[in-house]
């Protein structure tokens, strides 16, 4: 292992932008800022490779790492002109995490890194500000004691509002010097009492603990939460910047705060952030006090004075760094900020988190500015977040209903757009457990990195303080959650459950809220939701495309990725409406028509059961005439839907017992319908259950034991194709035999399948033909696809089944157990949810390899769920599938993730 500190600013740059593994985001972007000449307090940066190694040694840092951090802090002093531990000029430092992507909230910071009893008093001295030492050494010694120490915050939090309550005061702010000397001396007795230990005074004691902190930091049951949601790797590490202070909290002149070079919800161009007076940067970002707008646009009708107000020379300087750091970094940026007494200092800079409206809003106003291409703003966009733009919105007629009866509970700030019902919950524990029985909404004070579970859980988040930065705001934004912060009319009754809103009190666990993250707004009650802009353009119609921008921008990244991908994107669906709907989203043909779903519909149900129950194959042959028209009408409406693209229609699939009632009420009704005794159904019910019916008498091989099944929907779907081309409708079926594990069974079905159709074309006059070809989804079969190339003219990988055979898992019983492998790093995640490209994803290379030696021109696609994960569909891309299917409302997320895989390669 090479080099484990790297120093940045001041007269030594060692790092930059470029070196974001090993640095960390906060590192390598400290570096960068420093290079280009802005104002960064100097400091130097452990690698993340560093936190590695502290796990290899035993959570020990290494002696080789200890000489390297001594001779950083040496050059440190040199460059600040102050000593660290010194009782003349001290040098104070923050200890901040920083991995390569931002995981805002879920690791540790330590502030005022370097305070003790003696240097309190020389940082008094130095400042001339005695309050401010006092008040940065209480500060110190709350946060270094839950960080290092674990001594919970709440205690310190406390002894504090017992002190104001005794003086009569309201606001931190209030209180005097002496006021924080007693404090400090108490938060030290509440350290000895919780640890046994009194607070470590060495400042290299303290420096060596807060690193150690950082790295246990990585983790933490939060961060390994946050990790598994957006799939960062364990091993990638944080690094640990250390960092001379400087000081936010020395008077009115000085001040803190977050921007946001646009509006992270919406995108717009529009320089936007918070900040608080005499504050450090924790204050803004944990939402203990509600912040001010940093813009006088912003602070319109609010009341608040704004820091374009305030400080405008500061605000002058701080609107042109932002700009420059957007215009070099090429992306929207969110930046932390101090400003000690009038001088400006930035902290960190970073790719702002954003929503997904604003995503793609900024994207494209980045390609309008020149700033990036199409290209680049493909790649920036997270596919999964499409789902965003597609999720229902609370119907406006419905709000006003609630606003004229009253029902307004309040309004915050629209931190995260969306819409969001549930009953409330008060904590992240009670959110978890309430989740499983519905939906639940987590009203907090603010919320804490301890949250998250119950954040992830929760279908929105509401939260009486905090801002638009803070740490409820930026995580919910992440997670496409709606989240409405600041709604300071909230009061929060722990004890009893309670929240209250004025003269309104509404219980925990019983009474329902709705929120609108768009607007701030927050109901009593239910309210039922309308679909988005995109849908009311695409799907129903009643909104006209010029009329939303939303829509156009929307419109604009599909097309973009359909330039760019090579993947074809198709759909599941089983209707002409699911077809159509999917054909609206840019699905270029159907993957996947499960003709089982057809069955249960109406009367057909009765001519299925019909079927199941004859003894012979002349009553099986009169049952199935009754569902031939019924199937053949089915098939010309999804023809219709899909004219000229393809439609893959796979036959019957499921066994034969699932059409039948397990009930005995049930039992008897369908004895009743069909006018048979109920010992008849009991006997036929009997008969064909299994013991593993996944793996039973089910695909092929009920074609194979009945095939007037299979030539019952063959004809169908030729008589179908036929009759629409009559109306001028382009047909372009294909017939997919499920579930084969050998060649043998794909050409005796396959022989079934010829000759229903030579005998539909001499009764017609016709020449009617299509391909032939057959699911992979039995390992056997994947690995024989030489010989099954042989007789099948395309392949498509039924994955979800490919999964629980390659694994020997039941994907309808593993819910019990995956979540333990997948917390225990057995698998890195659910298999049925992204494709185990080691394992199943071998199986379908090598399908993929063994088909095309026999065939060079077969065609090859996916139809399993795996067809719309954006990870799974770069896996796809690069075996050289010809195109993945999956349900209609995924079919623009697997369209950006096939353009996504396109670019990467």
């Amino acid at each position: 292992m090479g080099k484990g500190v790297y120093t940045f600013g001041g007269n030594r740059n060692e790092g930059g932008a470029a070196m974001r593994n090993l640095l960390g985001g906060k590192g390598c972007n400290l570096a960068e800022m420093a290079g280009l000449g802005i104002p960064v307090p100097p400091g130097f940066t452990l690698t993340t490779e560093q936190c590695n190694a502290y796990y290899t040694n035993g959570r020990q840092l290494v002696n080789e790492l200890k000489a390297e951090v001594m001779d950083a802090l040496r050059w440190l002093e040199g460059a600040r002109g102050c000593g660290f531990g010194s009782t003349e000029n001290p040098l104070l430092l923050s200890v901040r995490s920083g991995a390569r992507v931002s995981m805002p909230g879920m690791m540790d910071t330590v502030l005022n890194l370097g305070l003790n009893d003696k240097t309190v008093l020389a940082l008094e001295k130095a400042s001339g500000n005695p309050r401010f030492a006092w008040d940065s050494y209480r500060r110190f010694i709350t946060m270094y004691s839950n960080v290092v120490l674990g001594v919970e915050h709440a205690l310190f939090e406390a002894e504090l509002e017992r002190t104001k309550e005794r003086l009569g005061k309201h606001l931190d702010t209030d209180l005097s010097a002496e006021d924080w000397k007693v404090l400090v001396s108490a938060f030290k007795d509440i350290v000895f009492e919780e640890s046994g230990h009194p607070f470590p005074l060495d400042p290299m004691d303290q420096l060596w603990g807060a690193i150690r902190a950082v790295f246990e930091s990585w983790n933490t049951g939060r961060a390994i939460t946050y990790r598994r949601l957006h799939r960062i790797p364990d091993d990638w590490g944080t690094g640990v910047n250390v960092q001379s202070m400087v000081f936010g909290n020395m008077g009115e002149d000085c001040g803190t705060g977050v921007a946001f070079t646009r509006d992270p919800s919406t995108g717009e161009r529009l320089f936007y952030g918070e900040y608080l007076i005499n504050a450090q940067g924790e204050d803004v970002v944990a939402g203990i006090r509600t912040p001010q707008p940093i813009t006088r646009s912003q602070a319109e009708g609010t009341g608040l004075k704004s820091l374009e107000e305030v400080m405008p020379d500061s605000f002058r300087e701080l609107d042109a760094t932002c700009q420059r750091l957007e215009t070099h970094f090429k992306d929207m940026q969110d930046i932390e900020f101090t400003i000690e007494r009038g001088k400006l200092y930035l902290l960190q800079t970073r790719n702002g988190k954003r929503t997904a409206m604003a995503g793609i809003r900024i994207a494209i106003d980045l390609v309008d500015e020149g700033l990036i291409d199409s290209k680049t703003a493909l790649k920036r966009i997270d596919a999964d977040s499409l789902s965003q733009l597609l999720a229902p919105v609370f119907d406006p007629r419905e709000k006003d209903r609630l606003r004229k009866e009253g029902k307004l509970l309040t309004k915050g700030l629209n931190a995260g757009p969306g819409a969001a019902t549930g009953l409330i919950a008060l904590t992240a524990a009670q959110a978890e457990k309430m989740a499983q029985e519905g939906p639940v909404v987590l009203v907090r004070v603010e919320t804490s990195p301890e949250d998250i579970s119950g954040m992830i859980a929760s279908q929105g988040i509401l939260t009486a303080r905090g801002g638009m930065t803070s740490h409820a705001a930026v995580v919910a934004r992440g997670m496409g959650k709606p989240c409405v912060c600041g709604a300071s009319a909230v009061q929060i009754d722990l004890a009893r459950g309670i929240v209250r809103v004025g003269e309104k009190e509404l219980k925990a666990g019983q009474d329902w809220i709705s929120m609108d993250g768009s607007t701030g707004e927050v109901f009593v009650g239910k309210l039922s939701a309308h679909p988005s802009e995109v849908n009311q353009v695409l799907v129903d119609g009643r909104l006209k495309a010029e009329d939303s921008e939303l829509y156009q921008r929307f419109a604009k990244i599909m097309a973009w990725s359909h330039a760019a991908k090579r993947l074809k994107v198709r759909t599941n669906a089983d209707t002409p409406h699911d077809a159509a709907v999917a054909r609206a989203f840019g699905a270029e043909g159907i993957g996947l028509c499960r003709t089982e779903h057809m069955f249960f519909e109406g009367d057909r149900i009765i001519a299925v059961r019909e079927m199941i129950l004859a003894t012979d194959i002349e009553g099986r042959r009169k049952a199935l005439a009754k569902l031939l028209p019924m199937q053949r009408e089915d098939f010309e409406g999804i023809f219709t839907a899909m004219n000229g693209l393809p439609v893959n229609i796979r036959l019957l699939d499921p066994p034969l017992h699932e059409f039948l009632p397990q009930d005995e009420p049930g039992q008897k009704e369908m004895a009743e319908v069909l006018g048979v005794d109920l010992g008849t159904v009991e006997r036929r019910v009997a008969q064909l259950h299994e013991f593993n019916p996944m793996m039973g008498h089910r695909g092929c091989r009920l074609g194979i034991t009945f095939p007037e099944i299979i030539r019952m929907q063959v004809r169908a779907i030729a008589e179908a194709a036929l009759n629409v081309a009559a109306k001028g409708i382009t047909a372009v079926p294909e017939i997919m035999v499920p579930l084969i594990g050998t060649v043998r069974e794909l050409a005796y079905t396959k022989t079934e399948m010829l000759d229903e159709i030579a005998q539909v074309n001499k009764e017609r006059g016709t020449q009617f033909a299509c391909p032939m070809g057959t699911m992979i989804e039995i390992p056997r079969a994947a690995i024989t696809s030489d010989k099954i190339a042989a007789e099948a003219e395309f392949f498509s990988f039924g994955t979800n089944d490919l999964t629980q055979m390659g694994f020997g898992f039941s994907r309808d019983d593993a819910g019990s157990f995956l979540p333990e492998y997948v917390g225990k790093k057995i698998l890195e995640d659910d298999p049925f949810q992204s494709l185990d490209q080691e394992g199943i994803g071998e199986l379908v290379r090598i399908s993929c390899e063994k088909g095309r030696a026999t065939r060079p021109g077969i065609k090859l696609g996916v139809c399993g769920e795996h067809g719309g994960d954006p990870r799974s569909v770069g896996f796809f891309h690069r075996v050289g599938l010809d195109y993945v299917s999956c349900s209609p409302y995924r079919v623009p997320i697997a369209t950006l993730a096939a353009a996504q895989a396109a670019l990467e390669q």
